[in-house]
């Protein structure tokens, strides 16, 4: 405190002072031309006055627009395959400043080790050129690992509630809920809007889950707004279009935009390095015909007040810390300058923080094989019912598009001949899929069917995620390139294997617990794009995210709707 008094009477040295700034107030919704002075981290004053100020640095804003540090309301830790170094190095030249990260897979992975591979991931966070704020396990994991991620730092509360299990009144489910508000942090929903009735809609809520980001469509935005939820409109599961209309009800219905915050849930680096990350969503919001300033502090204050963090975080006042983005336009936001803290980390959508200290190779674990007695034959698929006239069978559909939507798996009649399924629907061939239990003590969980997503004339795909049960999800055409290509995936810890004929062609290696892989960003993306290209070569066409997000999210879908077990 004398410090910064010093500072202000001209006695003492400032670390830093940015001037020549357009600075958007997103509490008075004005922009006002000015400077920021800046020590130990944080803003201490607006437009100092510079006769008697000292400051050791000063840096030209050149007249830009200086907005608060971007905020992503509700991510997944995992679900971008990558160790929060790398994932910091697509997120942070976005803008990108602080997450509200969820660890649910990550520590459902780990099983027991959960608790050692939480303290691995959260080692050194605060090197990080961005904040974390996590959110112990409110589902998957056991009740003990979630107690313990509540006592340790960034944790500030319980992860995302499961809305299918906890209308069953599992015991765990209200251990954990009860643990969560015991430790006085937040408890975030995962609410299913769509899937659960009126009546049970109120539970969660009424146990204090204060945020939802499960919203689809209008109606899911106005039940959410109805029971007092902090609505995260979020923009990295579903198609562009279902997130312009989200955004277009916002601006129809005239709801207040106090009432949202914007967040990724699920994404890919690949996405964030094309696209953007919260800055892609706030121009994409504007676009859509929402103010500027309101999309703005959709990214910023708006997500720091839901979370009772705006007294540090959301805006550019004293006080505040020094995160700040420098852009040449509100109305579609490009990262110039990336602060942190008051130091430039990006530039012109380029990192420039070092982060050769932060090695996560501690955390890579042994493969432990357990397909060695599956056969081939094990993953022909078996008719639900065969019609009276033995030409038809019906059999499971599962479509990649359907992720968090009832339609993900259909019933569907297809041809059968000679005591076999003809994998076409409707006269369009399809690929097989085949779920696969890693490990068992008896009879092994396999759920064969078609697929629509991902479609191959030769080879096969598959992919392994541990989380909350160790399953692999194989497509391919013949069931003979299928089971050869389990096998040899079974000998790596997770990831994705593409194969034609003996060779195998593409691979990404997630060495870390199954779910992260331990390579740089640029490692990391070469390796998705490169099953991408093998997948093409054998005849896939693949728009959006990489095809190994896709078959991951898959995984979310059939824990929901009981495919495994």
């Amino acid at each position: 405190m004398r410090e910064i008094f010093s500072i202000l009477q001209g006695e003492r040295e400032a670390d830093l002072l940015l001037h020549d700034l357009n600075i958007l107030d997103v509490h008075s919704e004005e922009v006002f031309p000015g400077s920021l002075l800046v020590h130990h981290g944080r803003i201490i004053a607006l437009n100092p006055d510079e006769d008697v100020l000292k400051v050791r640095e000063r840096f030209d804003g050149q007249g830009l627009y200086a907005i608060p540090g971007l905020i992503d309301a509700h991510l997944h830790f995992e679900s971008q395959l990558a160790h929060p170094a790398a994932f910091g190095e697509a997120i942070v030249p976005s803008g990108t400043t602080t997450i509200f990260a969820e660890t649910l897979d990550f520590a459902s992975a780990a099983g027991d080790e959960g608790v050692e591979a939480a303290e691995g991931l959260f080692r050194n966070y605060d090197k990080l050129p961005y904040r974390i704020y996590a959110f112990a396990p409110g589902k998957k994991a056991s009740v003990e690992v979630t107690e313990a991620m509540l006592q340790m730092d960034p944790v500030i509360g319980l992860g995302e509630l499961a809305h299918l299990s906890y209308m069953t009144g599992d015991d765990d489910d209200f251990r954990r809920s009860a643990l969560g508000r015991a430790s006085g942090g937040y408890v975030n929903n995962h609410w299913g809007v769509t899937a659960l009735p009126d009546m049970l809609l109120n539970y969660m809520p009424a146990i204090g889950a204060h945020n939802n980001h499960d919203v689809w469509n209008e109606e899911d935005i106005a039940k959410s707004l109805r029971y007092g939820q902090y609505t995260q409109i979020k923009f990295g599961v579903g198609s562009p279009e279902v997130i312009r209309n989200m955004l277009r009800a916002i601006v129809k219905r005239r709801w207040p935009a106090e009432n949202f915050q914007l967040c990724a849930d699920n994404i890919s680096v690949d996405r964030v390095l094309k696209h953007g990350h919260i800055d892609w969503v706030i121009s994409l919001a504007i676009e859509m015909g929402l103010d500027p300033i309101k999309a703005i502090k959709m990214g910023t204050l708006y997500a720091a007040q839901s979370f009772h963090k705006d007294a540090d975080l959301g805006s550019l006042a004293p006080g505040r810390l020094a995160d700040i983005v420098l852009t040449d336009s509100l109305a579609r936001i490009n990262p110039r300058y990336v602060f942190k803290g008051g130091e430039l980390v990006a530039k012109d959508r380029k990192l420039l923080a070092s982060l050769e200290e932060l090695d996560y190779s501690g955390m890579v674990k042994e493969a432990k094989p357990g397909l060695g007695d599956v056969q081939a034959t094990q993953l022909e698929i078996t008719p639900l019912e065969v019609s009276d006239d033995g030409t038809q069978a019906k059999v499971l559909v599962f479509d990649v598009y359907g992720r968090g939507h009832l339609k993900f798996a259909e019933e569907a009649w297809v041809p059968y001949r000679d005591g076999a399924v003809v994998p076409e629907v409707d006269g369009v061939a399809l690929n097989r899929i085949s779920v696969v239990q890693r490990y068992t003590d008896g009879e092994r969980h396999i759920v064969n069917g078609l697929f629509k997503g991902v479609k191959i004339d030769r080879g096969a795909v598959s992919v392994f995620w541990p989380a909350p049960y160790p399953y692999f999800v194989s497509v391919g055409a013949d069931v003979a390139a299928m089971h050869d290509n389990l096998l040899r995936l079974d000998q790596q810890v997770g990831g994705c294997l593409v194969t034609d004929g003996e060779a195998a062609t593409a691979s990404l290696a997630l060495d870390i617990y199954g779910v992260m892989a331990d390579m740089d960003l640029d490692g990391l993306v070469h390796a998705t794009r490169r099953v991408d290209a093998a997948l093409e070569e054998l005849g896939n066409v693949n728009e959006g995210e990489p095809v190994v997000n896709k078959l991951l999210t898959l995984f979310i879908s059939l824990d929901r709707f009981g495919f495994m077990v």
